[in-house]
């Protein structure tokens, strides 16, 4: 059985873009096949954005995601003020509306590993001081 994880746009844009520093690590990475992928509409528009020097490869990515690749996780209306807090917590970093939908969605399903390129989630923290295990950098790819 497949783990579900949290994936954050950096490691999505890895993917998608041949240039990127980090495309061959996380191909190896996913190639493994160890996990099912969890995010948010955020984060994919993160990606989209960053994706935009090529339609094409904007295009692969949507139809990646299309075939359940990726598990979306709304935020509601009720979760707005959750992100206020967590926006205004990090503001030295800052914290940016994609990071803080994947903290929530972390509280709200209780995933508790996420695979990402940026170091901010080894400092985020869920209610308790929990951290959200960043399982990508653990395996030396970062």
């Amino acid at each position: 059985m497949l783990n579900t994880v949290l994936v954050d746009a950096g490691p999505l844009i890895a993917l998608f873009d041949k240039d990127d520093n980090y495309h061959e690590a996380v191909k190896d990475f996913l190639s493994k096949g160890q996990y099912r992928f969890a995010s948010t509409a955020a984060v994919l528009t993160e990606v989209s954005y960053m994706l935009n020097f090529n339609v094409g490869a904007q295009i692969d990515f949507f139809e990646w995601v299309m075939k359940k690749a990726v598990i979306l996780y709304d935020v509601e209306n009720g979760g707005i003020p959750r992100i206020i807090e967590l926006i205004r917590k990090y503001s030295d970093l800052p914290m940016d509306f994609a990071d803080a939908t994947l903290v929530l969605a972390a509280e709200k399903t209780g995933i508790r590993s996420i695979i990402s390129i940026d170091s901010d989630f080894d400092i985020y923290r869920l209610p308790g001081r929990e951290r959200i295990h960043n399982i990508f950098c653990d395996r030396d790819y970062v």
